[in-house]
């Protein structure tokens, strides 16, 4: 049976701007992004893949050009911006994968790599196997890594903690939480289509009976949270997360840790500051490309 094409939009731009790009791309087709930096030109390319062409190709082009032109007002270099609409083999889709998918390892402690990955894993070193597919990611974002990287330290700390992952997508964050011994763990995500990929990445993974992932609504959290967590990611764009920053706070533990990310750097400050008021302080962060995330924990303890 002959495979349906899949259709490409991609967007050429500079390493600089190629993180600030991958989320718009993200924001405005729903659907996962990779991108590709070719060192012998300095270009990055920024790609989604679709099972179908954009209902209005044009309304997309212009909600592109419209983000690139914000993405450069904010002082990034964007380069030519040029951006391509193509139908293209699924052959060729899943080649482009394996080029540019390769293994990530967070230390000595947690590897996360593709099912056709011979990579094999160090001594005492937990696995997370994700195949790339058209409606979930696979870890490579700068904020997802400062995630894993987050989940991996406090979880050296040895004791039991509990884990809450605020916008599981794939699930990885969870399923490697699962993978290093944290109990319980629970993600949410707001898209069915997001909790079905993750549920299945943890079926694969053989955690499905170590954590819950369920459709919920960030707004929606309880003020007065039964349970509290020790280790929350909170993987959100800003808006929401300043927004809904009470409800956020109000799932942590008192001596818990709360991290943050998916926040444009220069956005960082807003989002400090709405947390600082909550009374929780600064105590780790780190900037990659155009993003900065951050790891708050309460100055004392604070109630809701």
């Amino acid at each position: 049976m002959k495979q349906k094409s899949l259709w490409r939009i991609s967007v050429t731009t500079t390493r600089e701007a190629e993180d600030a790009v991958t989320e718009l791309l993200g924001a405005i087709l729903n659907l996962p992004v990779s991108s590709h930096f070719n060192v012998e030109t300095g270009v990055s390319t920024v790609t989604v893949y679709g099972q179908r062409k954009p209902i209005s190709s044009q309304d997309v082009r212009e909600k592109i050009q419209a983000g690139l032109k914000r993405i450069k007002n904010c002082g990034l270099k964007i380069g030519s911006g040029k951006i391509i609409m193509a139908k293209v083999r699924r052959e060729d889709w899943a080649t482009s994968w394996k080029r540019h998918f390769k293994p990530i390892e967070i230390g000595d402690t947690l590897l996360i790599k593709p099912s056709w990955s011979k990579r094999k894993p160090r001594k005492k070193q937990a696995v997370v196997v994700l195949d790339p597919g058209l409606s979930f990611g696979t870890g490579q974002h700068p904020t997802t890594m400062f995630c894993l990287g987050e989940v991996v330290k406090w979880r050296a700390k040895g004791k039991s903690q509990s884990f809450l992952d605020l916008g599981a997508g794939s699930g990885i964050l969870a399923i490697a939480a699962a993978k290093l011994g944290y109990q319980p763990v629970h993600a949410i995500d707001f898209d069915p289509e997001a909790v079905r990929v993750a549920r299945a990445n943890a079926r694969a993974n053989r955690v499905h009976e170590k954590l819950r992932i369920a459709r919920a609504d960030v707004a929606r959290l309880p003020l007065c949270a039964r349970q509290r967590y020790d280790l929350i990611c909170a993987n959100l764009i800003s808006n929401l997360l300043v927004a809904e920053r009470r409800r956020i706070a109000a799932q942590l533990n008192r001596r818990g840790t709360l991290v943050l990310a998916g926040i444009l750097k220069q956005e960082f400050a807003q989002v400090r500051t709405a947390f600082e008021g909550l009374d929780l302080k600064l105590v780790s962060s780190e900037c990659r490309g155009g993003w900065r995330s951050g790891s708050f924990c309460f100055v004392r303890e604070k109630s809701f």
